[in-house]
């Protein structure tokens, strides 16, 4: 099976997403990277927090809107949430629990990574021992508040291994791997 990989935008100063999950921040981060793309042809399934699912986009008011990469990619979806709609959405599937949400994800997902979108679910995987890599693309602007990468009440260590370091136009790419 293949591995879980959470990947994510940030800002220098750790977060993901603005005050109330705004996303507006990141459109103008977006933009050509070598290391997104080889990424998104190497993905098998989403596994996605509902927040990040029901939540901001920075494409909004775009084609691109709803559609994860911007549309460049495209595959089987997990949600992961405690109120399943009772409306079918095309391509994406409902869990209830992580454990679930990970072993339909990465049966969905073959050999190819299961890609994590959401700082909460990230967490989860993390707590679960099911997290693999982390590929953070470091963007250069601060926010000052918002959703952090990673927030873990009363603190965590959790050990790393550098794997990449490279650069983009828009972004400074880290990949790492997390150490059991």
């Amino acid at each position: 099976m293949g591995q879980m990989l959470y990947s994510v935008t940030m800002s220098l100063d750790g977060f993901i997403a603005g005050p109330a999950g705004d996303m507006s921040w990141l459109t103008e981060h977006l933009g050509p990277n070598p290391e997104v793309d080889e990424v998104i042809g190497k993905i098998g399934a989403l596994l996605v927090g509902n927040r990040t699912f029901r939540g901001d986009d920075p494409h909004k008011g775009t084609a691109k809107e709803g559609k994860p990469f911007g549309g460049g990619w495209t595959g089987p979806q997990f949600v992961l949430t405690h109120n399943i709609p009772d409306t079918a959405v095309p391509g994406v599937t409902f869990v209830g629990d992580l454990d679930s949400g990970v072993a339909s994800a990465k049966a969905a997902a073959g050999d190819k990574y299961v890609n994590i979108l959401g700082a909460s679910i990230a967490r989860q995987c993390l707590d679960a021992g099911a997290l693999d890599e982390i590929l953070v693309l470091i963007a250069p602007v601060m926010l000052g508040d918002g959703v952090r990468l990673f927030d873990h009440p009363g603190g965590m260590n959790v050990k790393l291994e550098r794997l990449r370091l490279t650069q983009a136009p828009q972004a400074t790419n880290l990949w790492m791997r997390v150490v059991r």
